[in-house]
């Protein structure tokens, strides 16, 4: 299938995520059956998705990797399949090369790397060479360890000249400029609880990653900081925090993030059309 071309307008882009794995954070075991992805892909396109984002291998904090083969085996399937059931482009959320050429080769029309880069050395020149786009993410160690010992000066400031220097890499490495995308990486080895709250300094920053001159995908959906400051001193469960979800995209928004990664698709989608319409003049 023809690969599908990932625009960036004014209008704010909603991707989707689909987690084919069995250990995820928020949605781990639900979608390990094809039918049961497939199913929920297409219901995101319905509700209102731009992208759909499918992930082989857990990312949560703790997460342990798993193995290339393990990963092909989960996501691969559901790409075959995927491709000739909705008409938007598909993300692949992996940092391993392998994996990535599999699904470049089925149609995928973007990667989302969060090591950004860091996790496999070939994967630049495979993005590279199919020339299409790339999300890098910042993250402090990777998922076992990425909670562990957090110490910053200046977070936003961190941050800033991580992705800068990232997406300097993935130039040198010839990604074209067009084909870069930056994330904040909200949760990932960021502090949150007793007082400290990175993930709610970096949204109501985030316009200073503006200057670098990528478009900004930012993820807070469920995450743990919205259990925590949503929850009246106690921790919020996954399945409830759709209402700060939803705060947190619209600041993303309206502090100038250009894409907006979510589970809660529908109620994701309404908020950002009457904030594109109040902030951009969009309908």
């Amino acid at each position: 299938m023809p690969r599908q071309k990932i625009e960036f307008r004014k209008k704010t882009i909603i991707m989707g995520i689909l987690n084919v794995t069995p250990d995820s954070f928020s949605d781990g075991k639900k979608f390990l059956k094809k039918e049961d992805a497939i199913a929920h892909a297409v219901k995101m396109e319905k509700e209102g998705a731009d992208i759909i984002d499918i992930g082989g291998e857990s990312t949560r904090p703790g997460a342990d990797s798993i193995s290339k083969d393990e990963e092909i085996k989960r996501i691969i399937p559901v790409i075959e399949e995927l491709v000739d059931n909705i008409k938007i482009p598909i993300s692949i959320d992996t940092y391993k090369s392998d994996v990535a050429m599999k699904a470049l080769d089925l149609g995928v029309s973007m990667i989302n790397d969060i090591t950004a880069l860091r996790g496999d050395n070939k994967l630049v020149n495979i993005v590279a060479k199919y020339d299409v786009p790339i999300c890098l993410m910042h993250m402090k160690g990777n998922p076992r360890n990425m909670q562990k010992n957090l110490n910053y000066d200046d977070i936003v400031m961190e941050i800033y000249y991580f992705l800068k220097e990232r997406a300097e890499y993935a130039m040198f490495n010839e990604i074209r400029k067009e084909n870069i995308i930056i994330d904040p990486g909200l949760g990932f080895g960021k502090r949150t609880g007793k007082g400290i709250e990175d993930n709610c300094e970096i949204l109501a920053r985030l316009g200073e990653f503006k200057s670098l001159g990528y478009p900004i995908l930012v993820g807070p959906s469920r995450k743990t900081f919205i259990g925590n400051v949503c929850g009246y001193k106690k921790q919020l469960p996954i399945t409830d925090r759709l209402e700060g979800s939803l705060a947190a995209a619209c600041v993303a928004v309206l502090n100038g993030a250009d894409i907006i990664r979510v589970h809660d698709v529908k109620e994701t989608r309404r908020c950002i059309e009457m904030i594109d319409c109040i902030v951009r003049q969009i309908t």
